[in-house]
């Protein structure tokens, strides 16, 4: 799920200056991910969607067949972006196949810049799953974390197998793409239910047919055990860590797999990897309830909003949105698009969900609503569509999707069986979120019909032995709502819970001097926040 950086002026998020996480890789519409995770063994799901399977830490020896990789010495160059180097490191394909060929992942560092006693490395991750670390590395986190923490870490980030710049997973070209996400996720009748089916069924055949050698290799525990191959060759002792949104279920993997390894870690916006597919799904989807109920507060106090005036309530206003909506999907309108591309309802909805992680976001889409609402111009909201999507001018897109779907498929098995599944969800749905529910439960039918079975499976994670874990959750986060912080803050042995009572995905550099305190005075300290420590 999870997700983007947005830099500190809080533009929407596809800056990829800030966290992102995203639900299921099938929803064409509004796209974002469900979480993924990896179990050490086998267990069933309860009636809740919990599990009480728990993680379990790998051997402390290395074994000697992972010895030489281990060993290895990266190449520092050049990245071409200044004050940065790029390496490539070497892992195994298979870990319990070492012999059967690597994997090459892309590297990127910032040395430490200041005075002081080094403190080592510091990796970070954005989320995603399928967000370039190393991208968020160089556009933000090595030029935008703060001065002090800069000065004595190494800033580093490695992609993730399957991501941007380590051998990427690649399913669709651009065109292709295009119709994917332009695909009707709230159908009406068979014949629409056949196209969305057919979409999926592509979609995953695709990835099948141009990535066969990732796919069963890019799973959460595989990418986690990665990471200690990188801080073994970085010379690090123990792991110091930043994860955001999908980047906290990636952190507290290692810290389940290596917990003695743990050094200073934060997990900001925090996963439960002890929920299944379904019950995920159905928490983001009144997650994003919640944030569109506090954009619509703030929308009808503007003379400009197109969903009410004053008076009118987030119900109101969500009905405005969807009789919208309803429009869109029988009367597509012109969007200025070079490729002939029209805003139906997939889009539109894409660029409505895009603009809830962070509120810096909601004046432009107010603005994008008005035009399109009013005006008969969805300019404005496939902007956000694409930069969600991560689409460029020329019909070109990244392989965040791609990576996304290849991630949660194999890191969790598919929340429900086929079509007639979803068709029986879709009241709970939408009860959580009337706006949202019904394209939310289609987007989780992407997984039915992928190629390689699930290896992971809903689980605990303990990390006994942990160093102190700081989970940072945010009150009215739409993609990692607050409940699954609290969770994985009581599941981690020696985590400590930092409350966030705000707005947005995330809470780290988004202009809580509270919480920024807290945090920076851990990574350089190892102090961590107070028992109960609330910002807002």
């Amino acid at each position: 799920m999870r997700t983007r950086p947005s830099p500190r002026s809080h533009r929407h998020r596809r800056t990829r200056t800030r966290p992102a996480i995203r639900l299921t890789a099938g929803f064409l519409a509004a796209a974002a991910l469900l979480v993924s995770a990896c179990s050490s063994g086998n267990s069933t799901p309860s009636a809740g969607g919990r599990v009480e399977a728990a993680l379990a830490e790998l051997p402390r020896a290395t074994p000697s067949a992972l010895a030489p990789y281990y060993a290895q010495r990266l190449r520092w160059r050049d990245c071409g972006v200044p004050g940065f180097q790029c390496a490539t490191m070497r892992a195994p394909l298979d870990y319990d196949k070492p012999d059967t060929g690597d994997v090459r992942l892309a590297v990127a560092r910032k040395k430490a810049t200041g005075k002081g006693e080094p403190l080592g490395s510091l990796l970070v991750n954005p989320g995603g799953p399928g967000g370039s670390a190393v991208e968020y590395l160089q556009q933000y986190a090595g030029v935008g974390y703060p001065a002090r923490i800069r000065a004595r870490y190494d800033m580093v980030a490695v992609d993730p197998r399957g991501v941007a710049r380590s051998e990427p997973v690649e399913c669709l070209d651009g065109r292709q793409m295009d119709a994917y996400t332009q695909t009707d996720t709230t159908p009406d009748d068979a014949r629409e239910r056949n196209a969305l089916v057919a979409a999926d069924r592509k979609f995953a055949e695709s990835c099948g047919a141009r990535s066969a050698r990732l796919l069963r290799h890019v799973s959460t525990v595989e990418a986690a055990r990665d990471m200690d191959i990188l801080r073994a060759v970085l010379g690090d002792r123990k792991l110091n860590y930043v994860g955001a949104s999908y980047g906290t279920f990636l952190g507290a993997t290692y810290a389940g797999l290596f917990p003695r390894r743990v050094g200073r870690m934060v997990l900001d916006g925090a996963m439960d990897p002890s929920l299944d597919a379904r019950r995920l799904n159905l928490d983001q989807t009144a997650g994003f309830e919640t944030a569109f109920r506090a954009f619509a507060k703030d929308c009808v106090r503007h003379s400009d909003c197109p969903l009410g005036g004053r008076g009118t309530t987030p119900a109101q206003a969500g009905d405005h949105l969807k009789a919208f909506f309803r429009k869109l999907d029988a009367h597509p309108i012109p969007a200025g698009d070079a490729d002939g591309r029209r805003l139906g309802e997939a889009l539109a909805t894409t660029g409505v969900i895009a603009s809830m992680y962070d509120e810096g976001a909601w004046g432009q889409l107010r603005e994008a609503l008005n035009s399109a609402m009013k005006d008969n111009d969805g300019a404005g909201l496939l902007s956000l569509s694409d930069s969600y999507y991560e689409r460029d001018a020329d019909g070109r897109y990244s392989n965040l999707m791609m990576a996304n779907a290849a991630v949660n498929c194999l890191d969790l098995p598919p929340a429900f069986s086929g079509p007639e599944d979803v068709q029986k969800a879709l009241p709970v749905f939408e009860k959580a979120s009337p706006v949202f529910g019904p394209g939310l439960a289609w987007a989780t039918l992407s997984c039915t019909y992928w190629p390689v079975r699930a290896t992971g499976e809903p689980h605990r994670i303990q990390a006994r032995g942990a160093a102190p874990i700081v989970v940072v959750g945010t009150v009215r986060d739409p993609a990692t709502p607050y409940r699954w912080a609290r969770s994985l803050a009581a599941q981690l042995s020696s985590a400590r819970l930092l409350t966030y009572d705000g707005d947005g995905h995330t809470a780290y550099g988004r202009g809580s001097a509270c919480i920024d305190t807290a945090i920076d005075t851990y990574l350089l300290r190892g102090t961590p926040p107070t028992p109960g420590k609330r910002c807002s």
